[in-house]
């Protein structure tokens, strides 16, 4: 059994979408591709470094994050770069109803439904499955409580437009802080671990009191 993390670059007001360039997605006239890339510093790359190297056994990718990646990191030949050794070399997986051919060094399809793809290859390996970008594939793992870790790297910036992490109607849910750091150009990495449904209270006076 594995755990299925979610690690995703987001605006201070939740925008998931195009982080690292103008062309990554254009649905709908996006014009601020690219945002994340002025808050990329040496302490980013070692983080970044840290979290595929040692905190991702396998990568579950949608089909338009896959021909991203795939069309990018197969060409990253330099054996000291390790985000490439270790992307080029682990098992990864594409959600696409579409069959399709897959090029990139040990990739995998998941047909069907997407849901249920997911949950059965959670059962099937063991360690941690990475989901990265890919905000359709990430709604659904959401709307089937399939999420087990978020890895936010929350960039000090607002948007106002875009698609964002959680939609309207999510379900609640609650989630403990494990770790926090911060970047030198101020990029806040937080780890959640869920941890059940959310409890409310009131801030109301005691009258009796």
């Amino acid at each position: 059994m594995s755990t299925l993390i979610v690690t995703v670059f987001v605006t201070l007001d939740g925008v998931m979408q195009a982080p690292g360039g103008p062309g990554e997605d254009v649905d709908e006239g996006f014009e601020h591709g690219g945002w994340q890339v002025p808050y990329v510093d040496d302490d980013f790359g070692r983080l970044m470094t840290d979290i595929f190297e040692h905190t991702a056994d396998h990568l579950l990718l949608g089909r338009r994050t896959y021909d991203l990646f795939a069309s990018y990191w197969p060409r990253v030949t330099d054996e000291n770069n390790r985000i490439a050794v270790k992307l080029n070399s682990m098992p990864k997986y594409v959600a696409s109803r579409t069959p399709r051919d897959l090029e990139w060094n040990n990739s995998h399809q998941l047909t069907g439904d997407a849901a249920d793809s997911v949950a059965r290859l959670k059962e099937q390996v063991d360690g941690v499955i990475m989901t990265q970008g890919s905000s359709d594939l990430i709604r659904t793992l959401q709307q089937h409580d399939l999420v087990d870790e978020y890895r936010l790297l929350i960039n000090p910036v607002i948007l106002g437009t875009g698609k964002r992490l959680f939609s309207e109607g999510a379900s609640p849910s609650a989630w403990t802080l494990k770790e926090s750091r911060t970047t030198g150009a101020g990029v806040q990495y937080c780890v959640y671990e869920r941890s059940g449904k959310p409890a409310y209270g009131s801030f109301a006076l005691d009258e009796e009191g």
